[in-house]
């Protein structure tokens, strides 16, 4: 009887089920993603028209809760633009600043006194100098008649800025030694706090709290002493309105709220490092101590006496 043969058996073909499963994975992870770029940006209008086009793809028009993204308004009030490195406020503070500068300018022109006032942009800020001959006598603090028609210009112009406000008095170095006034440094600071109560007395509401008056006497020229013209230019009283922000030139990946911080003296210096202690030999107890160079212990000096103010 004749076998039957058999038949290879069929190979089973490699099912593709998975990919359905898998391109889904795919797609839910790139919705994902661009729900995450989309919540990262600070466009409003962009996340936006984004939120509407994933309303209509994944719900047909129906609600979603795209519509609830978006940036936080309160928190990109505080982020700076990355184009300007967060100097913003820099910025509009410093043509505030240059303003107050063309206005002072101008009344120095109108009333030709160029050569009693003068006006500089620092990097502290705006700088007005006020000659001597514009506000007081020579040798006194009491404010002349001149300086009434100027404090009320400067009064005014300080009452347009809110920055904080420093008033210096500076002499030349010509001894002074009076029964008012012993020397230049007492000289200049009633100078300086004289000017700023005439200030701080115009209509206007000035905020006390913003001003601060200091003499400096002699120690700050701004040109040789060794001449009357020179000497003439240091007897003066300085207006500075001192900024609240400064320039930020570093990269914009940095911290921007370093914009707003102002390094002072002390944080800014190194700190001293403490000398080290010089190796001390071991010595032997059998030998005798070595004695000291001379032969006798060097005396301990006594610190000098501090400087004398000359009268």
């Amino acid at each position: 009887m004749a076998r039957k043969k058999r038949g290879k058996p069929k190979e089973e073909e490699a099912s593709e089920a998975w990919l359905l499963p898998y391109s889904d994975l795919l797609t839910l992870l790139l919705a994902l993603f661009i729900c995450l770029f989309a919540m990262s940006q600070t466009d409003q209008k962009k996340v936006t028209e984004m939120a509407e086009a994933f309303t209509a793809a994944f719900n047909s028009g129906g609600p979603s809760f795209f519509n609830k993204l978006g940036p936080n308004e309160g928190r990109r009030a505080q982020m700076p633009n990355d184009d300007d490195k967060g100097n913003s406020a820099y910025i509009a503070e410093n043509q505030k600043l240059e303003q107050v500068q063309r206005q002072m300018e101008e009344y120095i022109q109108q009333n030709n006194l160029q050569d009693q006032l003068s006006t500089q942009m620092t990097e502290e800020g705006l700088m007005i100098r006020i000659g001597e001959r514009a506000l007081f006598p020579s040798g006194s603090a009491t404010l002349g008649n001149q300086a009434q028609q100027i404090i009320p210009v400067v009064a005014g112009l300080l009452a347009s800025v809110n920055e904080r406000v420093l008033i210096s008095g500076h002499t030349d170095n010509v001894p002074i030694s009076n029964a008012q006034f012993p020397t230049n440094w007492d000289l200049s600071s009633a100078r300086a706090l004289n000017f700023m109560k005439a200030i701080l007395a115009q209509p206007g509401g000035l905020n006390p709290q913003r001003f601060s008056a200091i003499g400096y006497g002699e120690y700050r020229p701004i040109a040789d002493n060794k001449t009357e013209e020179g000497k003439q230019q240091n007897r003066r009283v300085e207006v500075l309105i001192a900024r609240d922000y400064q320039f930020n030139g570093g990269s914009s990946g940095g911290n921007s709220d370093e914009t707003n911080v102002i390094q002072t003296p002390s944080s800014a210096m190194p700190q001293a490092r403490p000398p080290e202690e010089p190796a001390i030999p071991e010595r032997d107890p059998n030998k005798a101590p070595a004695p000291l160079a001379g032969g006798v212990n060097s005396p301990i000096k006594t610190p000098p006496e501090p400087l004398q103010t000359s009268h």
